[in-house]
């Protein structure tokens, strides 16, 4: 029997792969997009895309309510602007929205446990780890203890990507033929990628630093480096 598993999907370059990957193994899979009041929305317009594609279970939990719950931050909050440039842990703290990941996990794990499914999956990776605290490893293993006991019948939680750059990632994709062109990154939401802020930068140098064309349309030229972020120069 296929393990099954719900992978919390936003369409993005690492959870694309990461359902490219899972499915390569034989999981039964569905998909679940989070609305969380995020300026770049469309990340969800482009999941629901890829996953019809795949003839794919995708569904969103509107989690939109919450925003004034949430400090004020660059994704959910329109005052704030999304910082340009390099990643940083100065800059792109103002990226981080409160708990994110979790939230999205126990939306997940509910519905596993409903759906009867085994698993939860994300795609957290090692240059997650130095901006966003629910990308690293000590939350990811605690989060899997707490799903093992949240209800009658444990759940898993998988992040295979923990330890994995995001070049690495690429590199996996394209062995799974992702169709990296159909997916969005960029946390501005605008018509194409911008170029410029930090998850355009990532995504970009992501690709060079794979030796993989990245077929990315962008609105401005991104500014490359030679390392990945997260590791040293």
């Amino acid at each position: 029997m296929s393990e099954s598993t719900i992978i919390i999907y936003s369409g993005g370059l690492d959870s694309t792969t990461l359902m490219y990957h899972l499915k390569s193994r034989g999981h039964r899979i569905k998909a679940l997009g989070i609305n969380y009041g995020q300026r770049h929305i469309k990340e969800l317009a482009a999941a629901k895309e890829i996953c019809a594609e795949l003839d794919i279970e995708f569904n969103t939990g509107d989690l939109s309510g919450l925003g004034s719950l949430l400090a004020e931050n660059s994704l959910t909050t329109a005052e704030v602007n999304v910082p340009d440039g390099h990643y940083a842990e100065e800059s792109m703290q103002i990226t981080v929205v409160p708990n994110r990941n979790m939230l999205m996990l126990s939306v997940g794990i509910a519905w596993a446990i409903s759906a009867n499914f085994d698993s939860v999956a994300y795609a957290a990776h090692a240059g997650d780890h130095v901006i966003y605290p629910d990308c690293r490893p000590e939350f990811a293993y605690a989060l899997a203890s707490a799903a093992r006991l949240c209800h009658y019948r444990s759940i898993e939680i998988q992040f295979p990507f923990i330890r994995k750059t995001k070049a690495e990632i690429v590199k996996r994709g394209h062995q799974l033929g992702v169709p990296f062109a159909s997916t969005w990154s960029c946390y501005k939401g605008e018509k194409q990628h911008c170029g410029r802020c930090g998850t355009c930068t990532e995504r970009a140098e992501a690709f060079v630093l794979a030796g993989v064309t990245d077929p990315t349309v962008y609105s401005s030229k991104p500014h490359i480096l030679t390392r990945q972020r997260g590791q040293k120069p």
